[in-house]
């Protein structure tokens, strides 16, 4: 039986991430672990270098013709990546 101050792993998780300032970094983890599933496979095999730093997504893509592509649908890239993180993460795409 739960008493009402009880509250799930998951909560009592989340709210020690908040309070240790670690939920941000943990969830930019999360986006580059995740990165072939957000951009598909022949894209992630195309990214040499992803990283996240200050609001902003750094790329660096081996394929000109990929990297174009990407250009183009930067802000749809953005927008699925803050709504798989359920928070803004990223405001910016970098290409290096």
């Amino acid at each position: 039986m739960r008493k009402a101050n009880d509250k799930s792993i998951k909560d009592a998780i989340e709210q020690m991430m908040q309070v240790y300032k670690i939920k941000r970094k943990f969830d930019e983890t999360g986006i580059i672990a995740h990165w072939p599933d957000l951009v598909g496979k022949a894209v992630a095999s195309r990214t040499k270098e992803i990283f996240i730093h200050d609001k902003k997504l750094f790329l660096r893509i081996e394929s000109s013709v990929i990297k174009n592509e990407l250009m183009v649908i930067r802000d749809q890239i953005i927008e699925r990546i803050n709504s798989e993180a359920k928070n803004r993460l990223i405001e910016e795409v970098i290409f290096l």
